[in-house]
């Protein structure tokens, strides 16, 4: 096979280097904070437009409609979270290939990667929507807001394509340093997922079902847009469509890394629907408030991601490059700047709780319930930090099962064990809630004395 770099010209070499980055030279800080940054702005349009459709049927449908939407994110990210590990372990694989310069890891890598989407997009549609009825019931969902949830969860599913395709391609652009393409695609989507949610719920009148379908839509152009990309690009990465195949060596590559990231993100999506099963107890208002609230709760969150995103294509760029010290120097880097950023989010939202949860319904308990569960889980949120970069470090390492098993034990085992004590002993909001933040503290001391064993005390 003749690759497309074989005959790149040097217009070619100045134009990748402009969209790719080489983190195996320079600034640590520079390249941590300059990749993060394009992460960071499209995952909050990614959130903005989730939010967006929260807003809109929150104050133009019902206080029950902005309960399904939020209610089903577990369910929602159970499956999409084992694709999301798998797609980590893709990136992994890819930034090795391209931190070593090797074109041919690298063009193998990528085709294998996409094949296995295509065929895990047919899988997760039909899984998603068999499950739905199965899963709202799970969940223990209040009648007022069971055919909503319903409505929404199969509409999701069906279209769920569009993201898996998006997320994967956006994944391998990024590891061969490029998350500024990514993101255009991510504003692009964002500006028609939130246009068309205003045009079919408040012109159309089509209720929970419109949010549904602007989602689907929109998560669709992004994966054309990708795939355009992809397609056309001269470099070594490019998509050929007649190269796609399973190569063994590099399926089982993406699996040692994808499959533990993949089960951990899944399990861990699947037990907060016990979580959330605990907040439908209190009815619909509390579930409306608790929708609310991880509305922002993904704000906050978004930073310390991208971060750690960052962090695990630094990491394993040189790792590829055996730059092992300087691999573990980007770890530092990327946990001071995550704390920094965090610890100014948390003074925000205590300031302005009320007016944030205010923007998503004019309902009275609602808003007293989620600037309550905003203000309860503010001052926990820099634990996540040690435990999301941490996490992102080791992957990049290669390394995926010790973050899998830690944060399965810390965020689904001893989860679900404080929660059946702790409700078993008192009928409290408080106590539900405080079930995330004892998880992070646990997940964050045990991940550190994990990567401490591993690699050595000098290294913290």
């Amino acid at each position: 096979m003749e690759y497309e770099d074989s005959g790149r010209t040097k217009n070619n070499q100045v134009k990748s280097a402009k969209k790719t980055r080489d983190m195996t030279t320079g600034t640590i800080w520079k390249h941590i904070v300059m990749f993060a940054i394009p992460l960071l702005i499209g995952n909050f349009f990614q959130q903005f437009y989730n939010a967006v459709d929260s807003v809109v049927v929150g104050n133009y449908v019902s206080k029950q409609a902005l309960a399904a939407v939020g209610s089903t994110g577990p369910v929602i990210n159970t499956l999409v979270g084992f694709f999301m590990g798998l797609s980590t372990g893709a990136g992994v694989v890819i930034s090795h290939y391209f931190g070593g310069k090797n074109e041919k890891g690298l063009h193998q890598a990528i085709h294998t990667t996409f094949l296995m989407t295509f065929i895990l997009c047919v899988v997760m549609t039909i899984v998603g929507i068999s499950m739905v009825p199965f899963m709202v019931r799970f969940m223990k969902t209040p009648q007022d807001v069971l055919k909503e949830s319903t409505e929404y969860l199969r509409i999701y599913f069906a279209g769920i394509s569009g993201l898996m395709i998006y997320n994967m391609g956006s994944g391998i652009l990024r590891a061969v340093g490029d998350s500024k393409r990514p993101l255009y695609f991510l504003c692009m989507s964002s500006v028609i997922n939130i246009v068309l949610d205003l045009v079919f719920v408040i012109a159309f009148r089509m209720g929970i079902a419109g949010v549904a379908w602007a989602t689907v839509i929109s998560q669709l152009i992004s994966a054309c847009m990708v795939l355009v990309v992809l397609t056309r690009t001269k470099e070594s990465y490019r998509l050929i469509w007649r190269d796609l195949h399973l190569s063994g060596h590099i399926v089982r590559k993406i699996c040692v890394i994808g499959i533990p990231a993949g089960l951990q993100m899944a399990v861990t999506s699947f037990s907060n629907v016990f979580v959330q099963s605990y907040i439908n107890h209190f009815g619909s208002a509390c579930m409306a408030g608790w929708t609310s609230y991880t509305k922002v709760d993904q704000f906050v969150i978004l930073p310390m991601q991208s971060i750690s995103l960052a962090a695990t294509t630094f990491v394993g760029q040189n790792v590829g490059a055996n730059q092992t010290e300087r691999a573990h120097q980007g770890r530092k880097t990327a946990l001071r700047v995550a704390i920094f950023v965090t610890l100014i989010l948390t003074v925000i939202l205590f300031a302005a709780a009320t007016p944030i949860i205010r923007l998503f319904t004019p309902d009275p308990e609602v808003l007293e319930f989620g600037r309550v569960f905003l203000k309860f889980m503010a001052p926990f949120y820099v634990c996540c930090c040690f435990n999301q970069i941490t996490a992102g470090t080791l992957r990049g390492f290669g390394d995926a099962n010790g973050p899998m098993l830690i944060m399965l034990s810390s965020f689904v085992v001893f989860r679900q064990i404080y929660l059946a004590v702790s409700t078993w002993q008192a009928d409290s909001i408080y106590v539900v809630a405080f079930a995330y933040p004892a998880g992070w503290i646990v997940c964050s001391l045990a991940i550190g004395f994990y990567y401490r064993k591993k690699f050595g005390y000098n290294k913290n």
